[in-house]
């Protein structure tokens, strides 16, 4: 750790989940002088979220796949140098010198309590993962609909179900993972809907060959569905909900291959509640407001270019995990650790570490897994058909309360081109969340067909990562506290 406020450290890593704490372990065992910073109470990410300590949850392991790996890794961390924060909401990052990075963010409670902390990094190392892609439908809005990573993030943290009778829609292979979750846990699965197939997956086959533990994978989620008797429907998705005060049903379509529901195909299902996802996309904020530069995965998402070691276009920025691409929690602590290797490299000007036969090793890893990741990118990418799901009446932007006819009138009639100018005809992505629920959305519907309905990169840049209030920027920021 620094012996002064304004020594800087060696490395910033933004985000504990497996690739943070990869990346972190690894730096500091290589002699470097890191600082973690974390939103949430504990490490793990979203994929090890587990339970608060006050719930008393005895077995919390039995929620996850691979937790000895991540119980290896939590352990490095606690034997180790580094300094962890967590409960460090970090909104921005500056260039303080030509050498030197600032890292800003807010520690403690909502409201008044909340405080600004500032440190300084030699490099930085962002790790701050993938949030689910929503794609509306006519009563999504209604209480009981979650998202699919939702759903199973209120089991692993909270220990509760979204209700009893939960159907899985969506698109992607969390499906998979939350439908037997879920049901192990004690809830009635009546349907997982999957707008996507698994043919797609065909088309990869050398990545196939080189992933088995995914073929693994699907065959324990495949076979806990078969346990449990869920129905799996593939070329299909929930295209309506049905409700007065909470979900009591939803309508289940037939897809055509560009995902348009095929007229006489609705099946009603009743539930009371469903959770639904088409995937993941990065969250880049943090990189793309230092002019980062971004790749378009095959799922229209948009991601941060790497190279062979994890840096950005912008030098002293590395980044690893789902923010480069959505590929799953090994290939996650896989880029970490190549990450740590080539940051202590380039610090201590030690060329020979990234010559290593570790990090050989570590990119072939990392090659392979990326690979499989682009082909389950392309299988599950939204067809451009889904937007014929919106009646003019389906509210797109639930913060502002914009509907799908509002944000077709300013692309048709008031000559709106692209989404930027929707948001300034609509409000649409102006509200609490800043686009986050419905950005994808109303860049299709913006689109007008030109993109053909499918969901095309962000291109905005946002200075605040986080809602910052004003009073804090107001306040003169302290040197964070390790205990």
């Amino acid at each position: 750790m620094p012996t002064s406020p304004s020594d800087p450290y060696d490395l910033a890593v933004v985000g504990a989940g497996p690739a943070g704490l990869a990346g972190a372990v690894t730096a500091g065992e290589l002699g470097l002088s890191v600082i973690l910073l974390d939103a949430a109470g504990q490490t793990g990410g979203q994929y090890f979220r587990h339970p608060a300590p006050g719930l008393g949850a005895t077995r919390p392991q039995a929620l996850h796949h691979d937790w000895p790996a991540f119980a290896a890794l939590r352990r490095r961390l606690e034997n180790g140098t580094v300094t962890h924060l967590a409960h460090h909401h970090v909104w921005t990052v500056t260039r303080r010198d030509e050498h030197t990075w600032t890292v800003h963010a807010l520690t403690g409670t909502d409201g008044d309590g909340e405080r600004p902390v500032r440190l300084h990094a030699r490099t930085v190392l962002f790790a701050t993962g993938a949030q689910e892609r929503h794609l509306p439908f006519p009563g999504w809005t209604l209480p009981g609909v979650v998202g699919a990573g939702g759903a199973q993030a209120m089991l692993k943290s909270g220990l509760v179900l979204p209700g009893q009778r939960v159907v899985v829609a969506g698109s992607g292979p969390l499906l998979l993972a939350v439908a037997s979750s879920l049901a192990a846990a004690g809830a009635r699965i009546p349907a997982v809907a999957e707008a996507s197939g698994y043919l797609g997956y065909a088309r990869s086959p050398r990545a196939l060959a080189t992933n088995p533990h995914k073929l693994l994978e699907a065959a324990v989620h495949g076979s806990a569905l078969l346990r449990h008797r869920i129905p799996l429907h593939t070329r299909s998705a929930v295209t309506e909900v049905h409700g007065t005060d909470r979900v009591e049903a939803v309508t289940v379509s037939r897809l055509d291959r560009h995902w348009r529901p095929l007229p006489g195909t609705g099946r009603h299902i009743a539930c009371d509640a469903l959770a639904a996802g088409h995937g993941l996309v990065p969250q880049t904020e943090l990189a793309t407001s230092l002019g980062c530069a971004t790749r378009r995965g095959p799922d229209g998402a948009t991601a941060l270019a790497l190279d062979d070691l994890q840096r950005t276009s912008v030098p002293g920025l590395w980044a690893a995990g789902e923010t480069g691409g959505t590929g799953g929690w090994q290939l996650a602590r896989t880029e970490g650790e190549l990450a740590g290797i080539a940051i202590a490299a380039h610090l201590r000007a030690r060329p020979v570490l990234t010559g290593s036969r570790r990090v050989a090793g570590l990119r072939r890893r990392r090659d392979r897994m990326r690979a499989f990741a682009d082909a389950m990118a392309a299988a599950h990418a939204p067809g451009p058909g889904w937007t014929g799901w919106l009646t003019d009446a389906t509210d797109v932007c639930r913060c502002e309360e914009v509907t799908a006819g509002r944000i077709r009138e300013a692309a048709g009639e008031l000559g709106a081109g692209d989404a930027r100018t929707v948001k300034l005809l609509t409000r649409a992505g102006m509200g609490w969340c800043q686009g986050r629920m419905c950005s994808a959305a109303v860049s299709c519907l913006a689109a007008d067909g030109t993109a053909e309905g499918t969901v095309p990169p962000s291109a905005e840049r946002r200075p605040l990562a986080v809602p910052v209030p004003l009073g804090v920027l107001a306040t003169e920021p302290e040197r964070p506290d390790p205990g």
